[in-house]
């Protein structure tokens, strides 16, 4: 088995071209692993050729599928759910700072519907509990240390970094960011609070590469897409960086230390 490998390194535009050239290549079938974009543009490129997706939100209403137990069509693959967690992650931040009355959202723009959906739950959640969102844009390095810039100028009590791959691509310099500015914030993957940041809440992404891999052995093995149900997370982990928040001054309450899957020390 031969494994082509397309990447487009955070610019969203040249999915379509990169889903043509793997379309013209005839594979057998094709996995998406940079979220809902790349999805879309797979299912844009082929009606014929089989392919798994990874996606953050329900592939039910994105229209990626006509249901999660009989997909239909030529797509399949894996719901981790994250992009509907955002309210949680939320919710989970409020309780680690409780005096917080503003916070930062984080997103990408480039990758719109990410974005759409991340601004939609934490609207509605921030509404829910009193706090205000001060929404910042970065598509690339340099407008990543921008927006960090900007909390000189305009302070945030904490910072939510919405679920995109460039981001995760990007943890180390967000994490020293937010170290940087003494900032607490909460992340999509437990990547995150491994490289330092204070928590993450979400379900295992790595797991969620695993289980698209699997189905794309099935599917080259003969199973057919439409027959394969959407798999959704049913795990998800929280992870707190303890020694990130002592250098904060920030006391992590009892009942989120037990709740915890892992704590980092």
């Amino acid at each position: 088995m031969a494994i082509e490998y397309r990447w487009a390194e955070n610019q969203m535009d040249r999915l379509p071209e990169l889903a043509a050239d793997l379309v013209r290549r005839q594979v057998a079938v094709i996995t998406t692993t940079g979220g809902i974009p790349a999805a879309f543009a797979a299912k844009a490129a082929t009606t014929t050729i089989p392919v798994a997706f990874i996606v953050s939100d329900d592939p039910v209403r994105l229209g990626l599928v006509a249901s999660l137990a009989r997909p239909g069509g030529n797509l399949t693959g894996i719901n981790f759910l994250t992009g509907e967690l955002t309210a949680k992650r939320l919710e989970l931040l409020r309780e680690v700072v409780p005096a917080a009355t503003r916070v930062a959202v984080l997103v990408n723009p480039a990758n719109v519907m990410n974005t759409e959906t991340t601004l939609r739950e934490v609207g509605a959640a921030a509404r829910a509990i009193g706090l205000q969102i001060q929404v910042l844009n970065a598509s690339t390095i340099r407008e990543i240390n921008a927006a960090f810039a900007t909390f000189v100028r305009e302070p945030s009590d904490a910072l939510l970094v919405g679920i995109d791959p460039f981001f995760n691509s990007r943890r180390t310099q967000l994490v020293h960011l937010a170290t940087r500015h003494a900032l607490p914030a909460s992340y999509p993957a437990r990547d995150f609070a491994e490289a330092g940041g204070l928590m993450s809440y979400g379900a295992n992404i790595a797991d969620a590469w695993r289980q698209v891999g699997s189905y794309a052995g099935r599917i080259l093995q003969g199973a057919k897409p439409a027959d394969l149900p959407v798999v959704q997370s049913s795990k998800f982990e929280l992870v707190i960086n303890t020694q990130t928040a002592t250098m904060l001054g920030l006391t992590v309450p009892q009942a989120l230390l037990v709740a915890a899957d892992e704590v980092i020390e």
